[in-house]
């Protein structure tokens, strides 16, 4: 098991980061939360890992704090939660929020997030209840230790935020129409996609 990378990083195409550690580049998929942390490219950045071992794929997710990660977990033993949706769950909300809208029974509020319907919003509500009960957020990991603004994707930023928010369970049709709908000059495309999903999620 892959537990944590420390390493340079060297793309980020969200909610994709390429980490290069000793001379390895690992794929390492995020949620917007991690990244928007994550900072400049040739940086170092330290993830809190989980690997998910398919037939047909190994996957790596990575978390800026353990309490991120732990979230994640809890929300793959719930029935039909996938790694994917848990994924876009914790990308609409870090996991404070996340347990907040738990506590709540705020089906509203998830049901904003691509996948999840009214049947699942309820059924996450009543399977992770207990889990959340005392909910405490751990200390995040170093990530990246430079305080400079997060840099801009190369190539077009709202193209890439279009794409990240189709791998995050958005349907193309609806990516562009959120993408549109926000003054995107001069912004990053992981900018783009935040303010995309607080619109959508809060």
């Amino acid at each position: 098991m892959i537990g944590r990378l420390r390493g340079t990083l060297i793309a980020k195409n969200p909610p994709s980061l390429l980490i290069e550690c000793a001379g390895v580049g690992y794929e390492v998929e995020a949620p917007m939360t991690t990244i928007y942390e994550i900072g400049q490219l040739d940086g170092e950045v330290t993830l809190f890992t989980h690997l998910v071992v398919r037939d047909d794929a190994h996957l790596l997710f990575g978390f800026s704090s353990d309490s991120e990660r732990r979230m994640f977990r809890a929300l793959l033993k719930v029935s039909g939660i996938g790694a994917r949706m848990a994924l876009a769950i914790l990308s609409g909300m870090d996991a404070k929020a996340f347990a907040e809208c738990i506590h709540a029974g705020d089906t509203a509020r998830l049901t904003a997030v691509p996948g999840v319907g009214k049947k699942t919003a309820e059924r996450l509500i009543v399977e992770m209840r207990d889990r959340v009960a005392d909910w405490q957020p751990q200390v995040s990991a170093v990530v990246n230790a430079s305080s400079a603004p997060h840099s801009v994707s190369a190539g077009n930023p709202a193209n890439d935020a279009i794409s990240g928010l189709i791998a995050l369970g958005y349907k193309p049709q609806e990516a562009s129409k959120y993408v549109l709908a926000v003054d995107t000059e001069g912004l990053s495309s992981e900018a783009i996609i935040k303010e995309v999903l607080r619109t959508l999620v809060n």
